[in-house]
């Protein structure tokens, strides 16, 4: 191990730390979820990283992964042609494509993994692993039954999560209830993945086996960080106890993927218009601290570049150091994961891919960490949509949500740096995964 790898490692318990400072009740710990939820990550790295089957795993994960993607670009090929070339590719016609484009070439692959992911759940392959991590989860981290279900469930989907958990959402206890919306914005869902490996996969070969692991890293550290801020005071009606997936089965397989593919259309649109209009409060929200700024600097004679992104990037560089990435990159990387917040994280693995490509970033293993690290929901946005989503479900306990909702998004935001930290403690230079 060498001197970064010890420093992503302590970070991980730094982390841990800080989540404890913003407890609502500092004098309960649950010291068996904390302990074991920092275990299940570190297992499931040695696993990955370490031991020769788990390398093994990785890579057919990957493979799999590309090559699903590359069917799934077949759809937007056909659709729209030439403009969905990827950058220096030519199609069977001969046509060369035209650059690179968000909208036509990576944003459409979510609809085909939501077609897929709908067909998986009615031949109950995804159930059937939900339940596998859900059982796990209860019996090592002793937590109840429905969070670990709907934790486990965050592993593979999204807001839908709080589905599978729905008659149960009205007698959760509001310790429960903050799991939910910590683990529903400290993961990713399967039906983004494809998006994110489009972005960093010529930066990163083997980003999509990176983002699977993260995906199941996150998942644990999601529990701990929701645990440390919001304690369990109170005595869950399903703790211990295991607890079947909620959901609506379709008639037939067909229905199914159709049904998933609607959906897949509709978290699409809702994905275009947060970047539509975030994008365009953030370039406002600039002008105005530039404007303001630009004062300052000629009052006081300082030369500080004003806008949101810079000043959480100072606020994210004390973290970013602990999750063992070296000082050269690490404002960079703060400045990339602390624009998360208030853009998504779509905005962040582009620029994180930006980064990579133009060289900015000195040392590999800034890189890696940050893709860890970006691996989340933990945004504004996305705060909205799960509390409402949740909400939805459970009118009653809206109030509840709505009070939890900004330490939930603050424990998502721990947890995916936990991640980071703990993708950092396995980097090694010459491993095959962590190639460039």
């Amino acid at each position: 191990m060498t001197a970064w790898n010890l420093v992503s490692f302590l970070g991980i318990f730094v982390l841990a730390g800080v989540a404890w400072l913003f407890s609502s009740n500092r004098k309960v710990v649950n010291s068996r979820a904390l302990l074991w939820g920092i275990g299940l990550q570190l297992l499931i790295g040695l696993f990955v990283f370490v031991l020769p089957a788990g390398t093994t795993v990785f890579l057919w994960v990957n493979k799999a992964v590309v090559a699903v993607l590359d069917s799934a670009t077949a759809g937007t090929k056909f659709v729209f042609g030439r403009v969905a070339l990827p950058p220096g590719t030519v199609n069977e016609a001969g046509e060369t494509s035209l650059g690179y484009s968000l909208a036509f070439q990576a944003l459409p692959t979510i609809i085909f993994f939501a077609a897929l992911l709908g067909a998986l759940y009615h031949v109950r392959v995804m159930p059937f692993f939900v339940r596998l991590f859900a059982r796990v989860f209860t019996r090592t981290m002793r937590i109840s039954g429905a969070e670990a279900l709907s934790v486990s469930s965050n592993i593979f989907v999204g807001v839908e999560s709080a589905l599978v958990v729905k008659p149960h959402l009205a007698d959760m206890t509001r310790s429960e209830l903050g799991t939910i919306i910590t683990a529903g914005m400290g993961t990713i869902a399967s039906t983004t993945l494809g998006l994110y490996v489009l972005l960093l996969q010529k930066d990163i070969p083997m980003i999509a086996g990176h983002l699977v692991s993260a995906s199941f890293i996150s998942a644990p550290a999601c529990v701990v960080m929701a645990k440390l801020i919001m304690p369990e005071t109170e005595k869950p009606l399903t703790l211990g106890v295991d607890v079947k997936p909620h959901y609506e089965r379709d008639e037939n397989l067909m229905m199914a993927i159709i049904k998933g593919a609607q959906d897949g259309l509709k978290l699409l649109g809702g994905i275009i218009t947060l970047l539509i209009a975030f994008l365009g409060l953030l370039a406002l929200l600039n002008l105005g601290l530039g404007w303001a700024g630009g004062l300052l600097n000629g009052l006081f004679g300082w030369h500080v570049r004003w806008s949101l992104e810079a000043l959480l990037g100072y606020l994210f560089y004390p973290l970013t150091l602990v999750l063992g990435i070296p000082p050269s990159d690490a404002l960079a990387v703060a400045k990339v994961i602390g624009e998360r917040t208030v853009t998504t994280e779509v905005v962040s693995f582009n620029h994180l891919s930006a980064l990579i490509s133009s060289g900015a970033l000195r040392d590999p293993r800034s890189a890696i960490i940050a893709s860890y690290a970006l691996c989340g929901f933990a945004h504004v946005a996305s705060l909205a949509i799960f509390v409402g989503g949740t909400g939805a479900l459970a009118p009653t306990r809206l109030r509840d949500l709505s009070r939890l909702g900004f330490r939930a998004l603050l424990a998502a935001t721990l947890a995916c740096l936990m991640t980071g930290a703990v993708a950092g403690t396995f980097y090694t230079g010459s491993s095959l995964l962590f190639g460039r």
